[in-house]
């Protein structure tokens, strides 16, 4: 005979009292029950690399993150490898903008002459980049427009280019972030056709239209002339559509698939994950980083614990990798042990 109070402090059974506390009361043994065990293994950290040179500028909404030129990625690098993280995602900008965004598929780019320095100096990075147009074009947008509206055939055309320059440049994995339609199965078949049959394919799959973008825009300088970009990124009311895209992007060739924003899109990761068994990336975003820096700056919250449990919640829902901006401050954190 059972009985039960819900709420009560103690319950008791036939056998025994039944109590999930006895597990929580040691920091050992909450270490050695616990479910989600987060890794520096799965940290992939963003970077952004600038035309000039010397150049090593903080970013004023991305606190601790910097803009730096090609002869400061090396060293940069260098730091990185250090800390334990398996790779970079490269973002680049361009010295001149163009409504095509021609910058962006030149050899002398800086993200193309990024990713030699880069192999140069730790060949034991992987190297991912992201392929997009925004921040090369003289309106913003990830694609070529005809009129006011994006062209999405001719989009992908150039995107395949931009990721074939990467490619040739080193690129271990190339990140198609535009959200055209199509574009992983172009750049697939391109590559292949070039001779990179190697290299894999990140998918921005279920990339949303969201709120959370500010900072990076101002990093990346690829904030939209007009308009927005709600037009061929993802409606955040919407997750079934998620799985589709994720489907289609593996269909089409991708190698791991991405939700975009990470923290507030937990649901499409946790339900990414559950329908699909490809390596799953999540990126916490600009924003996402910016508030909880916000915050901590004002003595609000505690940073390196909102952060770790920011990305244990990350690898909770399911991803595999986390593309966040903590990825170095987190791997000396992880070295130190949990919060609590």
């Amino acid at each position: 005979m059972r009985e039960r109070l819900i709420g009560a402090v103690t319950a008791t059974d036939e056998v025994g009292a039944i109590r999930p506390r006895r597990l929580r009361r040691l920091a050992g043994l909450r270490r050695l029950v616990r479910e989600t065990r987060l890794s520096v293994d799965q940290l992939l950290y963003p970077m952004f690399v600038v035309p000039g040179e010397g150049v090593e500028t903080e970013i004023g909404s991305l606190p601790g993150q910097m803009q730096r030129s090609v002869d400061r990625m090396g060293a940069a690098a260098r730091e990185v490898a250090a800390a334990g993280i398996q790779g970079v995602l490269l973002f680049g900008q361009a010295a001149v903008k163009s409504p095509e965004g021609d910058e962006a598929s030149s050899a002398d780019g800086a993200v193309q002459r990024a990713i030699g320095e880069i192999k140069e100096t730790s060949p034991e990075l992987v190297v991912f980049t992201d392929v997009c147009l925004c921040a090369y074009t003289d309106h913003g947008h990830c694609g070529v427009l005809d009129g006011q509206s994006i062209d999405n055939d001719a989009s992908v055309e150039r995107i395949a280019e931009v990721a074939i320059s990467h490619a040739q440049a080193g690129a271990d994995v190339v990140a198609p972030s535009d959200m055209m339609d199509g574009r992983v199965g172009a750049i697939r078949s391109m590559l292949d056709a070039e001779g990179f049959s190697e290299t894999a394919i990140m998918a921005y799959a279920a990339k949303y239209a969201s709120a959370f973008y500010g900072p990076f825009r101002e990093a990346s300088g690829s904030a939209p002339a007009f308009g927005d970009r709600r037009g061929y990124q993802m409606d955040p009311g919407n997750a079934r559509e998620a799985l589709w895209e994720v489907g289609l992007d593996l269909e089409e060739g991708a190698d791991i698939v991405m939700v975009k924003p990470a923290l507030t899109y937990l649901d499409v990761v946790a339900r990414v994950r559950a329908e699909y068994d490809a390596p799953l990336a999540a990126y916490l975003v600009s924003g996402e980083y910016a508030a909880i820096k916000a915050g901590a700056a004002r003595g609000w919250l505690d940073e390196r614990a909102a952060a770790l449990e920011a990305l244990t919640a990350v690898a909770r829902a399911g991803a595999d990798i986390i593309i966040t901006y903590w990825a170095p401050e987190a791997a000396g954190w992880l070295d130190e042990g949990p919060t609590h």
